[in-house]
């Protein structure tokens, strides 16, 4: 391994990992410790790497042959692919001893655990040597910068076993910074990683946008997990914040009990579109349909329908389509005239009217209309994004391509990845018991 001294967990997180001829691999998203009981630094087993299918497995640390400021290089060799599972004596170094409590050894000044480096050892081993923490509350000062800051060894920190980290409370300022920098579907996957009572600190301390942002990324289990354990208040307030057809998913597999006092507790401005898509199957047009698409006026420009699909907030296949009906342009709306993709609003003048550029010839989609029809519907008219009409011409909604997607895929796709093998990853004559970690 190139020479490395020390390495701060931190740096590691979402680093990208290549295999020896340059080949992506995936990213880091965590370290396995192991933990001891003589107290003395735990040796790091491997790194939790998101392969290219959002698994997550396991890569020992012999795999890893250079450490690097924006890579980790692994030797010739395959990837064990089964996913990841943390065993009883093990911790997950970002996920777990972040914001951990913990105090000095000798005065007891309590501490709070703002990151982790690991350093080789003779025997070609890492360990956890060195804890950067921040004091609490106690008489003592510690010497360093930024509000007594300060690196200190394993052996002089206490409270960080096993059982100290399932028991003690603990923050979550500092996961929450990383996951500043990563999607919201690369935070669930996280979350899922991480314990039971970890999860429930991290969603207690994510404000409620960032919250629904990752509950929309998570299997329907788990959601259903985090809403039980949610107040029924924070959990309303959550669902406000989600898109209306995420939220209406995510009610559906409620019982009717919870889901109408969920439902009761939410704002009728956004409990509305949530009940109107549960009036119908999840598998049809109007079960699948987001109530919030791009509507104009036929007056509107060029240049405001292209400022509105420039909102930030849009996902790519809502922003690719502007639907353009009479007033009201809330759904329901006034009567449908056409829909402009916006590759026609780029080739169009800025001043000229949307109504003028609309395609009218597109046949809409009825709410009833089941998933066979509309993948049909995508495959034949090559969309991302479609019109969703009622029988008087209103538009309901818009159904998008991912929607589809979602419900094409297997149950439980979300969990074991797309694939059993990721072909990125080479082949191996690495020894079984080296990379399992079943």
């Amino acid at each position: 391994m190139a020479a490395v001294n020390r390495v701060f967990a931190a740096q590691l997180a979402g680093l990208p990992v290549f295999g020896p001829d340059g080949e992506s691999i995936g990213k880091v998203r965590d370290l396995v410790a192991g933990l001891r009981l003589d107290h003395q630094p735990p040796r790091v087993l491997g790194l939790v790497v998101e392969v290219s299918t959002r698994r997550r497995v396991f890569v020992p640390m012999l795999r890893v042959t250079a450490i690097e400021s924006n890579a980790v290089t692994l030797a010739t060799g395959s990837v064990n692919m089964r996913r990841f599972h943390q065993r009883p004596n093990e911790v997950l170094v970002l996920g777990q001893l972040l914001d951990a409590r913990a105090h000095l050894s000798a005065e007891g000044t309590r501490l709070t655990v703002v990151d982790a480096a690991m350093e080789p050892t003779r025997t070609r081993d890492w360990v956890l040597a060195k804890l950067a923490v921040r004091q609490r509350t106690g008489p003592l000062k510690l010497a360093g910068r930024r509000g007594g800051l300060q690196v200190l060894g394993w052996e002089d920190v206490s409270g960080l076993g096993l059982t100290d980290l399932g028991r003690q409370p603990q923050g979550a300022g500092q996961l929450l910074m990383l996951f500043d920098t990563m999607r919201a579907v690369d935070v669930a996957a996280t979350l899922r990683d991480l314990p039971l009572k970890r999860r429930h600190e991290v969603a207690d301390a994510m404000d409620d946008e960032k919250l629904a942002d990752v509950l929309e990324e998570l299997p329907e289990d788990d959601q259903k997990e985090l809403v039980d354990y949610l107040a029924d208040e924070r959990a309303a307030d959550v669902l406000e914040a989600m898109s209306p057809d995420d939220a209406a998913d995510l009610l559906g597999e409620l019982g009717p009990t919870e889901q109408t006092r969920l439902l009761e507790l939410m704002h009728p401005d956004e409990s509305g579109p949530v009940r109107r898509l549960l009036a119908y199957s999840a598998d049809t047009a109007g079960g699948l349909m987001t109530p919030e698409p791009v509507v104009l006026a036929p007056d509107a420009t060029v240049a405001e329908a292209l400022a509105h699909i420039r909102n930030p907030d849009l996902t790519s296949a809502l922003a690719s389509m502007v639907f353009v009906c009479r007033p009201p342009q809330a759904t329901p709306t006034g009567r449908y005239i056409g829909c402009v993709h916006f590759q026609r609003l780029l080739r169009r003048p800025p001043a000229e009217l949307v109504a003028s550029v609309a395609d009218t010839d597109l046949p809409p989609l009825p709410p009833t209309a089941p998933l066979a029809e509309l993948t049909r519907y995508f495959a034949a008219y090559n969309l991302t994004c479609a019109p969703v009409v009622d029988g008087r011409d209103h538009l309901l909604g818009a159904v998008t391509v991912d929607d589809v997607l979602d419900h094409l895929l297997p149950e439980g796709w979300r969990e074991t990845g797309l694939r059993d093998l990721d072909p990125a990853t080479p082949a191996s004559p690495d020894s079984p018991a080296e990379n399992d970690h079943a």
